[in-house]
């Protein structure tokens, strides 16, 4: 019965039992129930190995969760966008983050959390979309025209702050930062 789906599975052994217990000698309730008592026993069951042998509980590993309190938001409004990124891919433009979200920006504070995290070492980099065009602007010679910021409050000089002064430690379970927009 293995690769089946469960339902199949049952209406397969509700036949089997339909046959074994033919409608004039016992009710179709005591076919159902034989029925089910079979998929019970023949189906593999939740924490147990493919093939039906329990192997004990399998071993998960946990996940982090982090909050991150975005302030000095801008009434300007627009969006918060918020990259999570590891040290390989942080210094890449067009890199991936490892978790990202996009919510509304609530003047004063913005709170944005990211769940499902594998525990490390990251760094934040997030900013005001002031026009939701998905993009960080900034002028004709360079400079930013939203709002921005970076986990440890980490302060660019003529470019974005390396790795090493953004990262912090993400623990398994919940997690809270906090970074000022500039």
């Amino acid at each position: 019965m293995a690769g089946r789906k469960p339902a199949m599975t049952f209406c397969v052994l509700f036949e089997v039992a339909k046959r074994m217990f033919p409608s004039d000698k016992v009710s179709w309730t005591r076919r159902t129930l034989c029925a089910g008592l079979f998929a019970l026993i023949l189906l593999p069951h939740p924490g147990s190995a493919a093939g039906g042998n329990a192997t004990g509980p399998k071993s998960v590993s946990p996940l982090a969760m982090l909050t991150i309190h975005v302030l000095k938001v801008s009434p300007r409004g627009g969006d918060v966008r918020v990259a999570l990124y590891n040290s390989q891919t942080y210094a890449l433009d067009n890199a991936d983050p490892v978790a990202d979200a996009v919510v509304p920006a609530h003047p004063g504070e913005t709170v944005v959390t990211l769940a499902g995290v594998k525990p490390g070492i990251y760094a934040v980099k997030l900013f005001q979309d002031f026009n939701r065009n998905g993009q960080f602007d900034m002028s004709w010679i360079g400079l930013p025209l939203e709002k921005y910021g970076f986990s440890n409050d980490a302060r660019p000089t003529f470019s974005e702050p390396p790795f090493e002064a953004t990262r912090f430690e993400l623990r398994p379970g919940t997690n809270a930062i906090a970074i000022h927009l500039q």
